[in-house]
């Protein structure tokens, strides 16, 4: 059944809206996969925060120009899906990652972070970046490094003094 223009004018804005407050987006093939396999996908992609969309490729070109992920334009065609990160930049590639190494069918066709089309064979890369939570851990950690070792500078001479009159006590109860 086909479209009306307003059914079409409304997939385009709710797309560009995703596309414009989105940090990672990929577009995949889809081609030869069950619908209960895009079920098991779209269910993964929901518990990461992960917006999946199967969009004709003409309204996912007007959908994404004018944001971010203008760049992806030109590799939009065959039947594919986009998927749009909003919280993390690599909880899309984790998702369609991961699924794409239990399902052959689903092929990644582009890449892109921030605004720049990646490689294909990036999306390992980015996969493998940190959360926020992650990254700032990894940053407290980094910033306690320093505090924690002028805290043993500064305790050490008076446990190097403990030491010493503890091997005194000793040597003085063997004797």
């Amino acid at each position: 059944m086909p479209l009306k223009l307003d059914d079409k004018r409304a997939i385009v804005a709710e797309v560009a809206e995703i596309a414009a407050t989105s940090h990672s987006a990929i577009a995949a093939e889809y081609r030869g996969m069950t619908v209960e396999d895009l079920t098991k996908l779209r269910v993964a992609a929901r518990k990461d925060g992960v917006h999946i969309r199967i969009v004709r490729n003409t309204l996912a070109r007007r959908a994404v120009a004018n944001t971010p992920f203008e760049c992806m334009q030109d590799s939009l065609t065959g039947p594919l899906l986009l998927a749009f990160s909003r919280k993390d930049p690599g909880s899309v590639a984790r998702v369609i990652g991961d699924f794409a190494k239990t399902n052959n069918k689903l092929i990644v066709k582009s890449v892109a972070l921030g605004g720049k089309l990646l490689a294909v064979k990036d999306l390992d890369a980015l996969a493998k970046m940190p959360t926020y939570e992650q990254a700032l851990a990894s940053l407290m950690s980094v910033m306690k490094a320093p505090i924690t070792k002028l805290v043993r500078t500064l305790a050490e001479p008076h446990a190097k003094l403990v030491r010493t009159v503890a091997a005194v006590r000793d040597s003085k109860d063997a004797a």
